[in-house]
């Protein structure tokens, strides 16, 4: 059976996404050494917090990152997916990991609105993608974030809407990034991660 390695990296809901993954019907182990994220079949580097903090922690194992998802399927999940992009304004300019192009934002204030964008949100999915086999149009999913990410139509797998349209997930080859927890979605949640685990 193959291995996904959860990187960890200091931050992030590894438990939850390591149950997920499990219950999906992966082997996945967390780990933070890089022997073994250069090993692994597939990566999922999760996430929660600031952008700026996530790739401070992350630090010495970018390198070690961007190489392994030149040979292997890469999933980033909320911070995570947003780490993969170019770069971020939050805490001020800062770069990302660069494997998706496209970079992440702050939500516009607007009367009546809240951010952080918390709860239950619908998916609008882009057909073909593999990821989505199975996931109907329309699909909640579970959504925590402040930032969101701006990415061509080209490297958009679905979008979502909360004060303004935005990329809920996104895609460059074998590098993949949602938003939203799909350990905390439910079934359709669920049906992701199997779907991940079918592309390893």
């Amino acid at each position: 059976m193959k291995t996904i390695v959860i990187i960890d990296y200091g931050l992030g809901n590894l438990r939850s996404v390591l149950r997920g993954l499990e219950k999906a019907g992966a082997r996945a182990v967390v780990s933070a050494d890089t022997s073994a994220i250069a090993a692994a079949d597939a990566l999922v580097l999760p996430g929660v917090g600031a952008f700026r903090d996530g790739m401070g922690m992350l630090g010495p194992l970018e390198g070690t990152v961007r190489a392994a998802a030149r040979e292997v399927p890469v999933l980033g999940i909320c911070l995570g997916m947003q780490m993969l992009m170019e770069s971020s304004d939050e805490g001020g300019l800062q770069a990302g990991l660069g494997l998706i192009p496209g970079d992440v934002r702050r939500f516009p204030r607007v009367p009546g609105m809240k951010v952080p964008h918390m709860g239950w949100n619908t998916l609008e999915v882009r057909e073909g993608e593999p990821l989505f086999e199975g996931i109907a149009d329309g699909s909640y999913v579970y959504f925590v974030h402040s930032y969101y990410a701006s990415a061509a139509p080209a490297h958009t797998m679905t979008t979502t809407e909360y004060i303004c349209p935005f990329a809920s997930s996104v895609r460059n080859g074998s590098v993949y990034g949602v938003q939203f927890h799909p350990e905390k979605s439910g079934a359709v949640g669920l049906r992701l991660l199997k779907n991940y685990i079918d592309l390893v």
